[in-house]
């Protein structure tokens, strides 16, 4: 038996819109079949934001039909987000964003069903369903998003781990270094602040000697991207591996506190600065092993990782790479997965 459901899932990002139409044939997700791209007009405030989501969403909708093939819109928004209200609360991203009603205000501009959610829990979503997840057949898994900051998404027996207001997995801002640098959530040594894009671009403008390596200038030293840091560490740069060594060591505390909390069968590391996995992960796993005695007891051999026991702590790179976003958004609404706190008619 086969099925011509659709839906529509949006990526809000602080730089980028993404509108896709994802279509579902029989019981296994089919894929993207149409897609929008927009800047996303975040100067000019939330109501112009909403007003290109919503004729990006009529255009698809115009294309592909209203009827009852139509599952609804899935919405992925950097968190924190408030649920079941679908109220955005000071997204760092998104200045201007701080109380605004999402997916009251989508829904109203649309006429239909809006599902609205955190998007690193859309993209552990998207892993648990099409990725990793799929691959090792497990009903849960944690997932942290390595990017401009660090999400989290939380899968529970096949269902998002929302908690009691909406604002589970945030694990990105639990202290990995007691006296590490001040972070803008208001705490300290997050390990947000060790483990993102902007982590590593800000360990290594520590560095005077990396800049003038990145720039050839010892006057007009650029601060070298996360991508550079990363080319200097596979040359075999001294700082640039001490900055990856780094990385590993706080995701490696902070794995080990989320093992020891959540015994899950899966970890998943994905988000742009996954890429320098080589770079980080012998550190990340060495670390893991010594803060978490559930992951010493659970660990796989090399044998069982190749079988992917069921009964052993995997912890591995992603596989859905930068579309684990919109392909987590597109889901919701086709019902997989949702924690049913992000609802609306």
């Amino acid at each position: 038996m086969t099925s011509d459901r659709y839906s529509i899932g949006v990526d809000l990002g602080g730089t980028n819109l993404r509108i896709s139409a994802y279509r579902e044939v029989g019981e296994s997700p089919d894929g993207i079949i149409d897609s929008i791209a927009l800047p996303t007009r975040v100067s000019d405030g939330p109501v112009a934001v909403v007003a290109d989501m919503a004729g990006a969403i009529k255009g698809l909708l115009d294309k592909h039909g209203r009827g009852s093939h139509f599952a609804g819109v899935g919405i992925g928004t950097p968190g924190p987000l408030e649920l079941p209200e679908g109220v955005m609360r000071n997204p760092p991203n998104l200045p201007g964003f701080d109380g605004f009603p999402l997916r009251e205000a989508l829904a109203q501009a649309i006429g239909e069903a809006v599902v609205i959610e955190s998007d690193a829990n859309l993209a552990a979503l998207a892993e648990f369903r099409l990725g990793s997840g799929k691959t090792y057949a497990v009903p849960s898994l944690c997932m942290l998003t390595l990017g401009t900051g660090v999400g989290n998404g939380i899968i529970l027996d096949g269902k998002i781990l929302d908690g009691n207001n909406g604002m589970a997995g945030e694990a990105g801002h639990n202290t990995v270094i007691a006296d590490g640098e001040d972070c803008p959530c208001g705490s300290k040594g997050c390990l947000e602040l060790y483990a993102s894009a902007t982590g590593v671009q800000r360990m290594a403008a520590a560095s005077r000697t990396l800049q003038r390596q990145q720039a050839h200038s010892p006057e007009d030293a650029a601060a070298p991207t996360a991508l550079d840091v990363a080319n200097l560490a596979l040359e075999g740069d001294e700082f640039a591996l001490t900055v990856f060594a780094r990385v590993g060591t706080a995701l490696g505390i902070g794995i080990g506190a989320l093992v020891n909390t959540l015994n899950l069968p899966l970890y998943v590391v994905g988000g742009g600065v996954s890429a320098a996995w080589d770079l980080f992960a012998p550190r990340m796993i060495e670390e893991l092993r010594m803060r978490s005695y559930v992951y010493r007891l659970t660990a796989p051999s090399a044998e069982e990782s190749r079988q992917r026991s069921p009964r052993k702590t995997h912890v591995v790179r992603a596989e859905l790479g930068s579309d684990a976003g919109i392909l987590g958004a597109c889901l919701l609404p086709l019902g997989f997965a949702a924690s049913g706190l992000g609802l609306s008619g």
